[in-house]
This record gives C-alpha cells, sequence and structure tokens, in this order.
C-alpha cells in the first residue's frame, strides 16, 4: 500500500496564510468561489502547494472554521463577562463581516457533512456561552426572565444574521427601526427589566377585548333592527 504523502506542518506559516486566504475568500465572494485554483491565484502560488497542507478542500474548510472558532469563541467569553453582557454580545452579533461569513460557512455546511459537523458544534458551543452567561447574569440581578434566555440568544444571533444578509444585496428597508427596538430593549434590561415605553408595547401587549362566543355573534347579527317610528315600533 502506498505511504501517506507528506504535509506541511500544522504550524506552518504558509498554512496560516492559506487559511487566513480563504476565510477572506468566502467571506468577499461566497463560498462557492472558494476552490484550489482560486486560493492559490490569490496569495501568487501553486494548486500543488494547497494540497501540500490540506489532503482535500473538506480538511481546508475545517481547519478555516476551528481557526475562526478559536478567534470568535475568545471575543464571545470577552463579552459576555463584560458589565453588560447581552449588549456585548448583540454587538458581536451584529459585526457585519463575522455574520456575513457565518452565513456562507452555513451554506456551506449544508453541502459538505464533513464541515457540517464542525459548522454545527461551533454554533451550538457559541450559543450555550450566549445563553448560560444571560442566565448567570439574570440569577446575579434577581431577575425572572420573560422569554427563555436561550430563546433571546437565538433572536440576537437571527436578527443579526438577516440584516447581514440583506445589507448584502442593500437592501437595508427596517434596519434602523430594528436597531432602535433592539437598544431600547437592551436599555429595558440593564436598568432591571424596568417596562419600556418602545418596548414594552411590543413585547408584552395589552390583552384584547375577549370576543363574545359565536353564538351570541350570530344571535346580535339575525336580531331585527328596531326603530321608533310615530311612537310605533317597526321591525
Amino acid at each position: 500500500m502506498p505511504s501517506e504523502r507528506r504535509r506541511g506542518t500544522q504550524d506552518s506559516a504558509t498554512r496560516s496564510e492559506l487559511i487566513a486566504a480563504a476565510t477572506a475568500l468566502i467571506r468577499d465572494e461566497g463560498y462557492a468561489a472558494l476552490t484550489s485554483r482560486t486560493l492559490a491565484d490569490r496569495l501568487g502560488l501553486s494548486r500543488q502547494i494547497v494540497h501540500y497542507y490540506f489532503k482535500s478542500m473538506d480538511d481546508l474548510c475545517i481547519a478555516l472554521v476551528r481557526e475562526g472558532a478559536t478567534k470568535t469563541l475568545k471575543r464571545l467569553e470577552e463579552a459576555v463577562q463584560s458589565a453588560a453582557p447581552l449588549r456585548a454580545v448583540w454587538t458581536l452579533c451584529n459585526d457585519p463581516e463575522q455574520a456575513g461569513l457565518s452565513l456562507e460557512l452555513i451554506a456551506l455546511a449544508r453541502r459538505r457533512p464533513a464541515v457540517r459537523a464542525e459548522v454545527r458544534k461551533l454554533a451550538e458551543r457559541f450559543r450555550e456561552i450566549q445563553t448560560q452567561a444571560l442566565i448567570s447574569d439574570l440569577k446575579r440581578r434577581g431577575i425572572e426572565p420573560r422569554i427563555q434566555p436561550v430563546v433571546a440568544s437565538l433572536l440576537l444571533s437571527g436578527v443579526s444574521q438577516v440584516m447581514a444578509l440583506e445589507e448584502a444585496i442593500d437592501l437595508k428597508m427596517g434596519h434602523a427601526e430594528t436597531f432602535e427596538l433592539v437598544d431600547a430593549a437592551l436599555d429595558a434590561f440593564e436598568r432591571g427589566g424596568a417596562p419600556s415605553p418602545t418596548v414594552d408595547p411590543l413585547l408584552h401587549p395589552s390583552p384584547s377585548p375577549r370576543a363574545k362566543p359565536r353564538s351570541d355573534r350570530v344571535a346580535a347579527a339575525a336580531a331585527p333592527v328596531v326603530r321608533r317610528r310615530g311612537g310605533r315600533t317597526a321591525t
């Protein structure tokens, strides 16, 4: 059996450059633009160099996901340790470049099973840290959450990714209003959950008047219209 082809070392500067260039290529042009040829051309290298360091493009993609995870998780851990963790997490999630890259990696993961496992692992870890940080902050401040912390975490990351996707095609309708709403919600949270004139009617609307039973509505519709005509009742 032929021996395994020799590969470049993990700590090679060239390997790091390939990962950084591949990440930038995905972020700037989309995951479909990443091939060994486009990556080599971007760095002025031969295609053989790419395959010297990575057995396949899947291996390259897994490497860039893992390296990105290390940097992103470090930023996240710094954010959740701040005085206002939820706002810091929102700021991190709303980084256009990071949100755009996350969307491309999710799209890539849909088509490459090997990459999918790494992306899912990163996303689950990211959400777990966000959620636990929010739970700890609520507990420390003695606040009873109105919605589950994991839901708040999902909403923050989901909204930021949708807006990043739309900004990529220059669609910004409703974005300013969304930023205003989220900012007001975060202000309310940082005040200890006090109601906000901007947010509270949206998150906690007053119950609508109870509708009449259907039988009452039918009876009312079928009742004769009564009018007074010269002292007589007419139907």
